[in-house]
């Protein structure tokens, strides 16, 4: 089996450092299907990202929601070429605690230019804690 390249890839097989924002979320490379579009990760949601009500603060599942759509098309793209976020709408739907969340990410439709994505963040029960849609743009590094 070739091995893949890419930005997405390097980091995952350690000749690149991961960002320092995944790092700071806790993310973790469950499984990426690049074929299909889709991404599973895992972030580990500590008691620094709680808010007064003892829950992860909004903008946290945000980041991770960001963190989940994002790689899920960049895990496809050739070397060169990278994805940024143009628009993420979150919806968020009970409140998350501190522990693992998994994020489940799909690229709904890719254009040469612009991408649709979706997915959802679980907590460890498997309940939905939040959803998102976003919209990116291709470019070259």
């Amino acid at each position: 089996m070739e091995a893949r390249q890419g930005m997405f890839w390097e980091i995952q097989a350690g000749r690149m450092p991961p960002p320092p924002a995944a790092v700071t979320l806790g993310w973790e490379l469950v499984h990426a299907d690049p074929e299909a579009g889709t991404i599973e990760v895992a972030f580990e949601a500590g008691e620094r990202f709680l808010n007064p009500a003892g829950v992860i603060q909004g903008g946290f599942l945000a980041a991770m929601l960001d963190d989940t759509l994002g790689p899920a098309l960049v895990a496809t793209l050739p070397p060169g070429r990278f994805a940024s976020t143009l628009a993420l709408t979150v919806q968020f739907l009970r409140p998350a605690r501190p522990g693992r969340l998994h994020g489940h990410g799909q690229v709904v439709k890719r254009g040469r230019e612009i991408c649709f994505l979706s997915g959802t963040l679980t907590d460890a029960d498997g309940r939905i804690v939040a959803t998102a849609t976003a919209t990116a743009r291709l470019q070259t590094l």
